[in-house]
């Protein structure tokens, strides 16, 4: 589809949308239009919401050197939810137009504009049991599962873009239940493609599995806290969330699971078992909250070889991070909040050190996550590498 037509596409929808349904106005943040059929066999919210990033960079080398500073247009989004034919088959799209947000692609995947983030369909067909059907993200870790409207800093930590298992085509399998009054266990396994969201070739390599387990001892989080960075509810309770994380991509061909460059020989794809553990928890008390986060990743035979057994220069990134952070809501609107990361990577075989990363933030939350000002300033600590300072200024915005 051209770029061009998809701001038509879009248009046209919703103007059918209105036309043919009755517009019920909302609140500010909770979506542009809630639609409901006149028969009742349909409904849908459409929302949008954009991030405005602005970056400055400088190299620590005896003082501060090579300055860089950008602007952008970070994340613009479009999101259409609602429910088709009965409230137990919902659905989820989220479309994203932004140069950023259509990064990464590859001709391996398609060479195509990646549009869609979510296109996924939840039928929640017995009970507290729910199928998943389509791309959306994986049951990995905390961090990335946060939506990046919701997040505590300006954008998500090292750990994150390092491990993280993103999005995927597939199924997914879901399940809670009470073990008391108020001990909750969340369920989830997911089976996808392997590769990554928006590929339009072939699987390349296996496929892959991930089963995440949530205990929540002191009962649910009030408004989904639980995701959503910040306590800016103020729990009057203390409410802890823990997660077990398992990934296990049969075959993968990237050097990060599903993520990350592809990874070429002379006989077209060099592929190898990886695996993925993720430990994560999230605290939150009368607005103090901690989020901690392990990751770890493993691979059968990580470095990349051609067919006569020699290098191709590839390798699958193997190795740790653990990721600390913390705020306090100074205020109702205000929040102070502090990370430290630590990536560890198996220098023998990515030729890559220790990285250290430690973020001093401050939010300003207007109408909470949905018009909010954030900025931060990041002290980079790179092995045998130039250490770096970087200060992000950001305005989000949600509709």
């Amino acid at each position: 589809m051209a770029l061009k037509s998809i701001p038509i596409s879009i248009g046209m929808m919703v103007s059918l949308c209105i036309y043919a349904q009755e517009n019920n106005a909302s609140k500010f943040g909770k979506g542009i239009f809630n639609l409901v059929g006149k028969d009742s066999t349909f409904s849908m919210n459409i929302s949008a919401r954009m991030q405005f990033l602005g970056t400055s960079q400088w190299n620590i080398n005896n003082g501060l050197s090579n300055p860089t500073s950008s602007l952008s247009v970070r994340r613009a989004r479009l999101k259409f939810k609602g429910f088709a034919y009965s409230p137990k088959l919902t659905y989820k799209l989220e479309l994203g137009l932004s140069n950023r947000d259509l990064s990464g692609a590859s001709i391996y995947s398609g060479n195509a504009p990646r549009y869609i983030f979510d296109a996924v369909i939840k039928w929640n067909f017995y009970e507290n049991v729910v199928l998943w059907f389509g791309q959306a993200k994986l049951p990995g870790n905390r961090d990335r599962i946060i939506s990046s409207g919701n997040l505590q800093q300006v954008d998500r930590s090292l750990l994150n873009s390092s491990f993280n298992i993103d999005r995927d085509m597939g199924f997914q399998l879901r399940h809670h239940f009470n073990l008391t009054d108020t001990f909750i266990i969340k369920e989830a396994f997911s089976f996808a493609q392997g590769e990554g969201r928006n590929v339009t070739t072939k699987n390349l390599g296996g496929h892959q599995y991930t089963t995440r387990i949530e205990l929540l001892p002191f009962g649910n989080f009030t408004n989904k806290g639980d995701y959503s960075g910040s306590d800016l509810q103020f729990e009057q309770k203390s409410k802890l969330a823990l997660g077990f994380s398992y990934d296990f991509n049969n075959n993968a061909v990237k050097t990060k699971s599903n993520q990350g460059d592809y990874m070429i020989n002379d006989t077209g794809f060099y592929s190898t078992n990886v695996s993925t553990l993720f430990i994560d928890a999230m605290y939150k008390y009368k607005g103090f909250s901690l989020m901690a986060e392990y990751a770890n990743r493993n691979a059968k035979d990580a470095i990349a070889k051609n067919s006569n057994g020699t290098l191709t220069g590839d390798a699958v990134q193997v190795g740790t991070g653990l990721n600390l952070q913390t705020g306090y809501m100074l205020s109702k609107t205000t929040e102070i909040s502090g990370r430290f990361t630590n990536v560890n990577w198996d220098k023998d075989i990515t030729g890559k050190g220790t990285e250290n990363q430690y973020t001093l933030g401050f939010s300003k939350y207007i109408v909470g996550h949905k018009l909010k000002v954030q900025t931060d300033v990041s002290y980079l600590d790179l092995t045998n590498q130039t250490n770096q300072l970087m200060y992000r200024l950001q305005v989000d915005i949600h509709f």
